[in-house]
């Protein structure tokens, strides 16, 4: 449908950065998702950034309360969901407030205008209104009454007007679908069947997102529509996936491919609640979930379904990693196959539980108490979630080990295009199932340093598991000192030997680069979008981008060696740098965010000038 008005212009963009903002009940995270699928839809390369107060319903028209999710559709490849922000919609004074440090010079600014009484401009602190005292001039300003518009666009519903003013967020949202030249028939699909029942409401809501659209077609202070072309993404088929209903997809499908049930034990936390969410609705893919109720429990748990010989994985975030800690100990030492999902957010304790940060990487490392290694992994984007899955999983079984996967709020909540996996592609799981009760013992070892997994009930391989040192083979419990020292360095062993099985570290540029910036986990797309940008202006500047966080690469140290300087980007305090100049006996330049977002590409690229300029 192209439904350009020929008295209008449009414009063609390679990529846009939207923001919609408002109060946290004004159903910002709602619209944002749903432009996204309307996006998704017409073939744009995406990104997303969700962010939300911690409170469920902040003080409203507070700067506090705050909702906001942004998008970056793009005609080609991106990584990010945008530094600075072209299209702001505001809902109301606080909303703008919050969200003008972040504006493009030249952003457009769609404001509900009926929004900005005197007591709202108070609430958000301003002296005076903004829409009137020019300190808006260098944007382009589009005050649209909203509300009221909205009221009479309802009206035939025949809604209460308290109802009537929830469809304010879907009249928003027409009229940047008129701005971004979207099609509406998937939003409208969506409404049809999420009302299904409610036919009053249905209709309120569809003739809001009509009459939103149509007021951009009509109203003369919007002239110029703007259209993003279809990316050209490598062929195959596609989907709009987010990081946490990624790695429950991955997950599952690990365990299918195995043919093995997947067991998921959890307690519910911000931001990996949804995981358990996502994966209650598979029941039907041999799919068993478990409420716990702590986390202490949710470990325990998914320890006697590893025992049990299921696909065993429990998810968590911030402070609830410090309460399975113990019982992860007991999963090192009984050497059982699972996965430790930990979505990490702001700290410490409850901190900033709905924002962003890689704070637990240490602890990840070395929150255990005695001699306690396990592989630490993490991925790079909202679609490798579903890849570090089903590595997780490869890794647990090959080598009979707990995993542990970081993930965090900007990857949980964030979403993009994912090219569906074909079943037959999944790689196999080298599992080591004893078949001969004559020569079983529970502890013996194979090449990796693996034992073998017996599960309750094979004829002949019944055997003792606990938390006490195990004797050498046997199992049985030993206070022998020697055989403890040699357990300790047969399961630090073990680990390291997870390193022969991953792929060798690339680096994106020049290896001997005058700047290699390291990256891990979340921060790979803040990081190439400023390598990019810093290689095209001649620098010579390469990237390397860490999936791997314990073993490291076999060959991260020759590669960190070649670079004259390198530059560690994380968002956190420095803790990757500090294990690297452990390892590696080798000075690092440090890049650290602490802000409760995810890492900046231009901070990024200011750093990188910096260092160079220091030479």
């Amino acid at each position: 449908m192209d439904s350009h008005s020929s008295s209008k212009s449009l414009e063609n963009l390679e990529q846009v950065v939207i923001r919609f903002a408002g109060d946290s009940g004004d159903g910002m995270q709602l619209v944002g998702t749903l432009f996204t699928s309307a996006t998704a839809v017409m073939g744009n390369d995406l990104a997303t950034l969700p962010d939300y107060p911690s409170e469920i319903r902040a003080p409203a028209g507070t700067t506090s309360g705050v909702s906001g999710y942004q998008i970056q559709l793009s005609s080609g490849d991106i990584y990010t969901p945008g530094d600075e922000v072209d299209v702001l919609v505001a809902m109301n004074p606080a909303a703008l407030k919050v969200n003008l440090p972040d504006l493009n010079p030249n952003a457009c600014i769609i404001v509900n205008a009926d929004s900005f009484t005197p007591q709202n401009l108070q609430l958000a602190g301003f002296a005076s209104n903004p829409l009137e005292d020019d300190s808006l001039a260098s944007y382009k300003l589009i005050p649209v009454p909203v509300a009221s518009l909205c009221r009479l666009a309802v009206a035939p519903a025949g809604l209460k007007p308290k109802d009537a003013d929830r469809c304010r967020n879907i009249y928003a949202l027409g009229v940047v679908c008129w701005l971004m030249d979207r099609e509406l028939e998937p939003i409208q699909a969506w409404i049809q069947k999420k009302f299904a029942s409610k036919p009053a409401v249905m209709q309120a809501n569809e003739l809001a997102l009509r009459a939103g659209y149509d007021y951009g077609e009509t109203s003369e202070i919007l002239q110029t529509q703007y259209r993003v072309a279809k990316a050209k993404l490598p062929a195959g088929r596609y989907r709009k996936v987010g990081g946490n209903e990624a790695i429950a997809l991955g997950l599952i499908a690990a365990a299918m491919k195995a043919q093995r049930t997947l067991f998921y034990g959890s307690y519910p936390i911000t931001p990996a609640s949804t995981i358990l969410h996502e994966l209650a609705k598979y029941k039907n893919c041999d799919v068993r979930t478990f409420q716990a109720e702590d986390e202490i429990a949710a470990m325990v748990s998914t320890i006697g379904a590893a025992y049990g010989g299921a696909f065993a994985a429990t998810g968590t975030s911030g402070p609830g990693l410090s309460l399975k800690t113990e019982a992860m100990g007991l999963a090192v030492i009984l050497e059982l196959p699972c996965v430790i999902v930990n979505v990490m957010r702001g700290g410490p304790s409850t901190g900033l539980p709905t924002k962003t940060e890689q704070s637990d990487l240490l602890q990840a490392m070395f929150g255990r108490h005695g001699e306690c290694p396990l592989p630490v992994i993490a991925p790079v984007s909202p679609a490798d979630c579903f890849a570090i899955s089903v590595e997780a999983f490869q890794i647990a079984t090959r080598f009979m080990t707990p995993v542990i996967v970081l993930t965090d709020s900007y990857l949980a909540n964030g979403s993009e295009p994912w090219k569906i996996v074909n079943a037959e592609d999944l790689p196999e799981f080298p599992m080591w199932i004893p078949d001969d009760p004559q020569t079983f013992q529970p502890y013996e070892r194979n090449a990796d340093l693996a034992r073998p997994w017996a599960a309750p009930g094979m004829p002949g391989l019944a055997h003792r598991i606990g938390g006490l040192e195990k004797q050498e083979k046997t199992g049985r419990v030993s206070y022998d000192a020697m055989n403890h020292e040699r357990m300790s360095h047969i399961r630090a062993e073990k680990i390291e030997n997870v390193a022969s099985m991953l792929p060798d570290q690339t680096v994106f540029g020049n290896e001997d680069a005058d700047v290699l910036v390291l990256s891990w986990g979340s921060g790979f797309g803040p990081v190439r979008t400023a390598v990019e940008r810093a290689q095209a202006r001649g620098l010579n500047v390469s990237h390397a981008s860490l999936r791997y966080l314990n073993p490291f690469p076999a060959n991260l140290g020759g590669l960190l060696n070649k670079a004259k300087k390198v530059m560690v980007a994380e968002n956190n305090l420095g803790q990757l740098g500090m294990l690297l100049r452990a390892r590696y006996l080798m000075d690092v330049v440090p890049l650290c965010s602490m802000q409760g977002k995810p890492l900046n590409a231009s901070d990024v690229l200011a750093g990188i000038e910096d260092t160079l300029a220091r030479g």
